[in-house]
């Protein structure tokens, strides 16, 4: 039973992985978490009034319980199968993220400064975070999950636009707007 709470290594993962983008691309399917949020305003209703939302919600059951699945599977490996491990981040990390006021890191498994503690400055990143990262991929057409692996998987071109996009956003945020915002 010790195999299920360690890392498990690529070799493992990858072809996992690997064989269930094979099977979406025979089914036909693609993978990505965005598009649940469609289906959902779509299940919901919001066909009625907006075009977009206007669609055959049932024919994508299969990723919203792959959606609800995966917040299970992560609920059940962060408070039952990890041991409450906190994740090893290297020295320069540690020390860079400490100098910003972030001293958590390295004592608890998320930064306790922006998730435990609700102040306005806090209240305000979320927000702002969540709806930066909602046009994002909607703007993008998919988020990174769906890019990166199913549009990589497809060989589509916009989704390796797509998935070097991402990677220049994220060294801009660490490099430059992080320092800024702690």
């Amino acid at each position: 039973m010790d195999w299920i709470f360690g890392t498990w290594p690529w070799y493992i993962g990858g072809p996992i992985i690997a064989f269930i983008m094979i099977a979406l691309i025979y089914l036909g399917k693609s993978f990505g978490f965005s598009s649940n949020f469609r289906t959902l305003c779509s299940a919901l209703g919001a066909g009625k009034t907006c075009s977009f939302f206007e669609f055959n919600w049932k024919s994508q059951k299969w990723n919203l319980l792959f959606l609800v699945g995966s917040i299970i599977g992560g609920y059940v490996a962060a408070n039952f199968l990890s041991n409450y491990q906190i994740p090893e981040i290297a020295a320069y990390t540690t020390k860079y993220l400490q100098n910003l006021g972030i001293n958590s890191v390295g004592t608890a498994y998320s930064p306790e400064e922006i998730f435990k503690t609700l102040s306005f400055k806090n209240i305000i990143i979320l927000i702002v975070g969540g709806l930066l990262i909602g046009f994002g991929t909607r703007y993008a057409g998919g988020c990174t999950s769906g890019h990166a692996i199913s549009g990589l998987s497809d060989l589509q071109l916009p989704s390796l636009i797509a998935v070097v996009g991402f990677f220049i956003g994220g060294l801009i945020m660490v490099h430059l707007l992080f320092p800024l915002i702690f």
